[in-house]
């Protein structure tokens, strides 16, 4: 590659080489080139900056984090950590650093895990270290790098604010390297940056490191989407798809256009044909475009689309494939009960994955994914049926991705995918090192418009908005560490308030502008006779009138006579008004129209500057005011201060913070065993399908349980009327479809029985048994008296067979 370059380039290459000697060391032991974003990346960090890197998926984004993990092991005590948001991204990457720096060296810290804590480089999910922060926790001496991949998580309405928590609390000294996907808005985000955490670089790579190749497919055929001719702008619809779209995916000759013609003019309809999953397996298997992923946005579609393939008697490994297969499975399953298997489809499952075929979706058990995961990475597995989950960063690229449909249901109504959902989930075809290109292939089916799918495929990606908004927890803490005044200031630095400003700034220039019309409507409406402002008024406050008498029917009697007096009274001011006689009245009033109209739009402009300025600051004094009211706060002679209650509710994370510290503080749970204390804890954390909520009494754990969520709802409620009289918006109440299966797992019912009673999947399963975890672990620290006690029983009475699994212990 250095052949290549001219002399002018080698010259500049070898001055960069002598400037970042770091840069070059760490280079020296990768066995390929950095691309140009990525130098530009470690460069800058080698200059003692932070980053911001915003590039496409799979385009090699963490050699700059592992960059920043090399930068610290040479420093003497330095430590850094790497945050990432799902627990399975955490334990992938604990995993990965492990091979290269050893398991002395690695740590791995998440809400059910704590491995080797005091390590150098510690693996976490954004909320471990925003924990820490507020803790003021030991482990943050010595921290000189933090890593946040997937950074554009900050804009996830639910967990997003974490992010923002974090960038402006972390220590000014310690460097950022965050990670992103290709957000139209990076350069605003690198902006915001800049101003809480300083010197900040932002590097922005659209380049995919291999090229897409995208089809659709008709029929039997793969169509390229683009024109590829050769003889047209890129980016230009396939003509000859054009043609097929139309026809049901033929192409015709002249003879056969005129009968489709003739055809089409008696309201006849061309009949489409789609090939089925296993035809289409098939079909890649033969263009030699395995391994794919078919991304289909239904759990229930996935397992399915693998028992339809099963059946179709597709099978894509060898013997000796089936062998490595089956002894990577049973390894990692080794510890799980022969009866729970069953109960997990555990046969059917492997059948599928010796075939080289699996299913990949959040109801899935954690173990059995990772192993699919891992199977998927050593191309034993062909072909993998996923929902849109598989995006999110998990390392498992294929060299074709499968479309079956643009549209998804979001949990209210099938809305089509975004530009940015549709990069997320093409940006896994194409394997750096391996593919020379990527594939997507886009099924086609009735009313598809190929111009609409060429515009998802080119445009660039989402923006990133913020979802920050104050908490009582974080209230707390930040009162406690800052004072009240203190906390309004930093809260109005969040990206937030940041993106909100801007707005203000671009509204504000709109009102000036607006302001300068209404003059000038103003001086052409000036009447020699009188203020026509005042009289144009008149006019409209009675057109008003007249208007909405028109619509009100069935008025009382009273009502319709009070109106005609309003009517004839503003009549007679009209008439006796001296404008009335002016011979340019209609022209005067044609301009007093305009300027009406533009000054409504310009006092609702300024309504929102004013809702805007401030806006998260506003929400946090309506928090305080709360917490203030329910004597979590102090506030003597303007100094806010927390009482005991406050430093209890300093330590309790999560969406219900305030209702699990005011059932604490009232003694509710005090009666209940482990068993109850775990349904009770599950009632808090487990977030219901729309259809479900309140269980009926009978499907309640017997016993103390009963009267204490009582209780627990009472209080709930009084919270919520509380928070809306505050204009804040209220939260929905705790739900009990789950917590007599919870219940029954704490008293060490079998699986399958609990399975059945939760009507639910076993991945959804572990994953609201380790959030009930969670929140018992919080009680079992924070509570007094019994209640601490019983949380840690009942924490481990739960934390029992497949919950128990864990990839990395």
């Amino acid at each position: 590659m250095t052949d290549q370059l001219s002399p002018a380039e080698r010259f500049a290459a070898s001055r960069s080489r002598t400037r970042q000697p770091l840069l070059e060391a760490f280079r020296a032991g990768l066995r390929f080139d950095l691309d140009p974003f990525q130098r530009e990346a470690c460069a800058s960090l080698e200059n003692g900056k932070s980053v911001l890197v915003a590039a496409p998926t799979g385009a090699g984004k963490t050699i700059v984090a592992e960059f920043a993990v090399f930068l610290a092991m040479r420093e003497a005590n330095a430590k850094v950590f790497y945050t990432a948001p799902m627990k399975a991204l955490s334990n992938q990457k604990f995993q990965e650093l492990v091979e290269v720096w050893g398991p002395e060296s690695v740590g791995l810290l998440t809400g059910d895990t704590n491995i080797n804590s005091r390590a150098r480089i510690v693996v976490m999910t954004t909320e471990v270290l925003r924990n820490m922060l507020y803790a003021d926790s030991d482990l943050l001496t010595d921290l000189a790098y933090v890593v946040m991949d997937e950074v554009h998580y900050l804009a996830d309405r639910f967990r997003g604010a974490v992010w923002e928590e974090v960038i402006i609390h972390l220590p000014s000294e310690v460097r950022m390297v965050s990670l992103s996907a290709t957000v139209s808005n990076a350069e605003e985000f690198g902006d915001w940056l800049q101003a809480v955490r300083g010197d900040t670089d932002v590097i922005v790579s659209e380049e995919r490191p291999v090229p897409l190749e995208q089809h659709i497919l008709m029929r039997t055929k793969l169509i390229d989407l683009f024109d590829s001719s050769g003889l047209a702008a890129t980016n230009r619809v396939n003509p000859e798809l054009v043609q097929m779209a139309r026809y049901g995916g033929r192409t015709l000759n002249s003879r056969q256009m005129r009968d489709v013609g003739r055809y089409h003019s008696r309201g006849g309809r061309v009949e489409s044909f789609r090939m089925d999953r296993a035809e289409i397996v098939h079909l890649l298997a033969e263009r030699n475009l395995l391994p794919a992923i078919f991304f289909i946005f239904s759990r229930n579609g996935c397992d399915q689309a693998v028992r339809q393939t099963l059946r179709s008697g597709v099978r894509l490994t060898e013997q000796h494939e089936r062998d490595e297969i089956r002894a990577i499975v049973e390894d990692r399953c080794r510890t799980f009960l022969d009866e729970d298997l069953a109960v997990l489809g555990y046969w059917e499952w492997l059948e599928g994955l010796e075939r080289g075929v699996a299913a990949h979706h959040a109801g899935m058990l954690p173990a059995f994914k990772e192993v699919v995961e891992e199977l998927f990475r050593r191309k034993l597995v062909k072909v993998v049926f996923a929902t849109e989950t598989l995006a999110l960063g998990i390392n498992m690229p294929a060299r074709t991705v499968v479309l079956e449909k643009l549209e998804k249901f979001n949990g209210e109504a099938r809305v089509p995918i975004t530009p940015g959902e549709y990069t997320q989930l093409t940006g896994r075809a194409g394997r750096r090192g391996i593919d020379v290109e990527g594939h997507s292939v886009i099924q086609w089916q009735d009313g598809l418009d190929p111009q609409s799918v060429a515009s998802l495929a080119s445009r660039r990606s989402y923006p990133l908005n913020s979802s920050f908004r104050p908490t009582y927890n974080m209230a707390v803490n930040l009162v406690d560490q800052f004072g009240r005044e203190r906390t309004r200031e930093i809260l109005e630095s969040s990206f937030a308030q940041f993106q909100a400003d801007r707005a203000v700034v671009d509204l504000a220039r709109k009102v000036r502008q607006q302001e300068e019309s209404l003059a000038g409507y103003e001086k052409a409406m000036t009447c020699h006779l009188g203020d026509f402002k005042e009289y144009s008024g008149i006019r409209r406050e009675l057109s008003d009138l007249e208007r909405k008498g028109a619509r009100i029917e069935n008025a009382s009697r009273a009502d319709r006579e009070r109106r005609q007096r309003q009517l004839t009274a503003l009549r007679k001011r009209m008439k006796e008004h001296p404008c009335h006689r002016c011979p340019d009245r209609e022209q005067h009033a044609r301009w007093a129209e305009r300027w009406w109209k533009l000054k409504r739009e310009t006092d609702a402009l300024s309504g929102q500057i004013r809702s805007r300025t401030g806006a998260v600051a506003k929400v946090f004094d309506r928090v305080t005011d709360v917490l203030l009211e329910l004597g979590y706060l102090t506030d003597d002679d303007g100094t806010t201060a927390l009482t005991v209650h406050g430093r209890t509710l300093k330590r309790i994370y999560g969406e219900r913070d305030l209702l699990v510290a005011e059932c604490l503080r009232r003694n509710i749970w005090n009666q209940l065993d482990a068993p109850s204390l775990a349904a009770m804890a599950c009632a808090l954390v487990f977030e219901p399908r729309r259809d479900e909520g309140l269980a009926h009494d009978r499907y309640l754990p017997k016993g103390a349980f009963r009267p204490a969520l009582e209780k627990t709802i009472e209080i709930w409620s009084r919270l919520d009327d509380l928070e809306r009289e505050n204009r804040l918006s209220g939260s929905e109440p705790p739900s009990t479809s789950l917590a007599l299966a919870m219940h029954a797992w704490a008293r060490g019912t079998s699986l399958n029985a609990v399975l059945s009673e939760a009507d639910m999947a076993a991945g959804d399963f572990v994953r609201w048994t380790k959030q009930t975890i969670d929140l018992l672990d919080q009680l079992s620290l924070v509570a007094q008296g019994p209640v601490g006690r019983t949380a840690r029983q009942a924490l481990e009475s739960i934390r029992r067979g497949i919950v128990a699994y864990s990839s990395v212990a």
